[in-house]
């Protein structure tokens, strides 16, 4: 069932899975000879599991669950802090034939009932600190059979994650599937609605990792990757499991919240090559005062996704530690990154150029296609589309038209193939009839030099009309004057875009990912003219 040495040297869109596939055996598989080679180090801890013994694991792990009767095609719920036991998890569960539903760790128990409930789960595999948050209803829950905790004790009637893996068959044995048979889920957001799961086939694994971490990356095996983002996010999931298993490198785990102190000292004291992260966490690291300096770090590449990246941070980056970040953008729909800059090819502000394997379009409010300059919803076209929204006909149907996928992003296109963010669909602004785009606002403000962070939203004056308003955080001992901030912007963008009021706050509203939530700043706006 592993692809062929061959395929993986076809140039990246030309990327084939044969019918009968597993990818947690592909991903395995490959890496027989190189079984006393590090796969997994815990930043946080210092150990490690090798290929071999990820192997191992994985495989006892598969045959735990068959002897739990475990059905293949069921749905198993994974809420897992990033250490050695989630890929264990998550590839021994696809091995079985069982479909991992990975989820956020920071989200409520309300929204942890929900998906529990939502998907099905016959079992859930759940680390001992989270524990606590599941322990409401787990009882409730009539789909429930197994739960199997991680990294400490478990409680009566459930089992310890070491002692069900260590006790299991070794025996490898793999559950016969297909490249389009559910391979994982993944829920979304759900920061203005209820989470969608995403079904995600064997197929769409390597797809990502050929096209993406080996096309664009250039990913190998003398990579350690570092990713802040975490497994369960779409994102980090190619970055920190699919990419480096492809390929044979090493990837370094931080189960912790990833914070510039945690983050640097990951940097330094492991010296990854490649290391992946979100423009907030990148805006942080630039303005810790103990950052270390550039001889201390090996990074080679940096990734950035999740928003787009403002200009400003990318060039204060590479100018500091010597290397470009790509930002690129991706979704739990796409499942990883389908438009992104390139190594030697980086212009910041853009979001660069189409990964090879994937084709784009952007469509104007009438569905016509747009030309160069306008600007129109993103859709996307391409081999890692997932298969639906579990149990939401209606949203699968608006969002997956045919062979395109709607990102709800707004961008333009320039005459050399580049691509500008223009904020989400139901973010752009129109004031006085003209179309603004709140990242370009955001952008210009992220340049001046006391703002750490910012947000532009339309809220609605006194009459009715549409303005521009933002949000700013200083960075700190630092602070600058409304008027002072807002001829910042009129002296480099067009007169009707500068921001007609500006309100200064401690933190900007997130979701668990890390994501901007403007729709709170729109309450919050709303608010205050009642």
């Amino acid at each position: 069932m592993p692809l062929s040495e061959a395929n993986h040297a076809v140039s990246p869109p030309l990327v084939t899975v044969p019918r009968e596939y597993n990818a947690a055996f592909d991903l395995l598989a490959r890496h027989a000879a190189r079984g006393g080679k590090p796969a997994y180090v815990n930043a946080a801890t210092g150990e490690s599991i090798t290929y071999g013994e990820l192997a191992d694991r994985a495989h006892r792990f598969a045959n735990g669950l068959r002897r739990l009767g475990v059905a293949q095609e069921t749905r198993v719920l994974l809420c897992m802090h990033d250490t050695l036991d989630w890929p264990v998890a998550f590839l021994g569960s696809i091995l079985a034939g069982v479909v991992p539903v990975a989820v956020n760790t920071l989200l409520t128990p309300r929204e942890f009932e929900y998906m529990l409930r939502d998907s099905r789960a016959q079992a859930l595999l759940v680390s001992a600190a989270l524990l606590p948050s599941f322990a409401g209803f787990i009882g409730q829950v009539d789909a429930l059979r197994h739960v199997i905790v991680a990294g400490g004790e478990a409680g009566p009637g459930q089992l310890r994650f070491d002692a069900f893996v260590s006790t299991a068959d070794p025996a490898p044995r793999v559950s016969a599937t297909c490249a389009d048979d559910p391979c994982f889920w993944l829920y979304s957001s759900g920061s203005t609605g209820a989470p969608k799961g995403t079904v995600h086939l064997h197929s769409h694994l390597i797809q990502t990792a050929e096209l993406y971490g080996r096309g664009v990356l250039g990913l190998r095996e003398s990579d350690v990757v570092f990713s802040a983002a975490k497994l369960f996010f779409a994102y980090g999931l190619g970055n920190a499991l699919t990419f480096p298993l492809s390929v044979g490198a090493t990837t370094v785990l931080l189960p912790t919240r990833p914070t510039p102190a945690d983050v640097f000292s990951t940097l330094t004291r492991h010296r990854p090559s490649v290391f992946c992260g979100v423009p907030t966490l990148f805006a942080g690291l630039l303005s810790e005062p103990q950052r270390p300096p550039r001889g201390e770090m090996a990074v080679r590449v940096c990734t950035s996704a999740g928003e787009a990246l403002p200009a400003e941070i990318g060039r204060k980056w590479a100018a500091e530690y010597g290397c470009d970040i790509l930002d690129g953008i991706g979704s739990t729909e796409m499942l990883h990154i389908f438009l992104s800059n390139r190594p030697g090819e980086v212009r910041y502000g853009t979001t660069g150029k189409p990964v090879p394997g994937y084709r784009l379009r952007l469509v104007n409010d009438e569905g016509q296609t747009c030309g160069v300059g306008e600007i129109g919803e993103l859709q996307i076209s391409g081999p890692s589309a997932a298969l639906m929204y579990w149990n939401n006909r209606e949203k699968t149907k608006s969002t997956f038209a045919g062979e395109w996928t709607r990102s709800g992003d707004k961008y333009v296109v320039d005459a050399e193939g580049y691509y500008t963010y223009g904020g989400r669909s139901d973010d752009m602004l129109k004031v006085s009839g003209l179309y603004v785009s709140p990242f370009e606002v955001e952008g210009t403000l992220m340049q001046h030099p006391s703002v750490l962070e910012c947000a532009v939203i339309g809220a609605e004056d006194r009459d009715g009309l549409v303005k521009t308003k933002a949000y700013v955080v200083f960075k700190a001992g630092q602070a600058a004057t409304e008027e002072e901030l807002k001829l910042f912007v009129k002296d480099r963008l067009a007169p009707h875009k500068y921001p007609r009021s500006i309100e200064v706050i401690a933190e900007l509203p997130k979701t668990a990912t890390g994501k901007i939530q403007r729709f709170r700043l729109r309450e919050r706006a709303a608010a205050a003219l009642r």
